[in-house]
């Protein structure tokens, strides 16, 4: 059976809700992970080295789990666009002939 039309849109928003996450997730495991080598480089073993590896693991984790949701939805890519349906191949037949 076929999925409802507000069902479609509301998987489709939840997807698309999934991608921009992920991509905040991405930036928020790049940015810590500069913090993390920086702060590594000036004073190897601090606290806030740790805090950042451990802020670094979290977005890591995060970025995970929505990747694995993203994954599980398995959406097609028209899965938002509306189904055309083909036109009848079959002539009905009306017993005319065609004009010359």
């Amino acid at each position: 059976m076929a999925p409802k039309k507000s069902e479609r849109t509301q998987l489709t928003r939840v997807v698309r809700q999934l991608r921009r996450i992920r991509s905040f997730y991405a930036a928020a495991m790049v940015l810590w992970a500069g913090s993390a080598a920086l702060t590594g480089r000036q004073d190897a073993g601090s606290r806030q080295l740790w805090v950042c590896l451990l802020l670094l693991a979290v977005f890591a984790a995060l970025f995970v789990m929505a990747s694995v949701a993203l994954r599980r939805l398995a959406v097609p890519a028209t899965a938002g666009r509306p189904h055309r349906r083909a036109a009848s191949s079959t002539v009905p037949n009306t017993g005319r002939h065609a004009a010359a």
